[in-house]
């Protein structure tokens, strides 16, 4: 019997956090680990007591054409990074790991070539957070060094995406 890599499993989890999300253009899932221990969950979906998107049965940025990456601001969700962030304290993600997974709604299959968009990255950093790991696909991930995104500062670069 073969056993599951730490990242694999911890990125299952992530998967199946992944499936309470509310998102009808990508659902995400995200954990955060320190030392062997999940210090919290979150995946995208409006603001607790909000009406989800999935309930209104429509997406607003989809509704006006805007292309993913671009216009958060327009967007009813709290992303999953930022979910997992909240609920977690400081001294539990410093130096810890976030573990992320996007999958299809309509689908459930991984959307792989995912990252962080550029405002969980400034959250992700200022959390402490030393690691990012995303999966591509059931058993491939890239893995993240969270100071990267301080030499390499994309909020300059003036690209848009995940």
């Amino acid at each position: 019997m073969e056993r599951v890599s730490k990242h694999n499993y911890y990125l299952d989890i992530a998967e199946t956090v992944s499936e309470r999300s509310t998102c009808l253009r990508r659902r995400f899932g995200a954990i955060i680990v320190k030392n062997d221990v999940i210090v919290s969950t979150g995946y995208n979906g409006a603001p607790r007591g909000r009406v989800n998107c999935n309930e209104l049965g429509s997406c607003y940025r989809d509704s006006l054409g805007i292309p993913k990456g671009e216009r958060y601001e327009l967007c009813r969700s709290v992303h999953a990074e930022a979910n997992a962030i909240i609920a977690a304290s400081r001294e539990q993600m410093l130096g810890a790991t976030l573990y992320m997974c996007c999958t299809d709604p309509k689908t459930a299959e991984i959307i792989g070539g995912m990252n962080s968009c550029m405002m969980c990255k400034r959250q992700i950093i200022n959390a402490g957070i030393a690691k990012v790991i995303i999966r591509n696909t059931k058993t491939d991930f890239t893995e993240v060094i969270v100071g990267d995104w301080i030499k390499d500062d994309d909020s300059l670069s003036g690209k848009f995406g995940y």
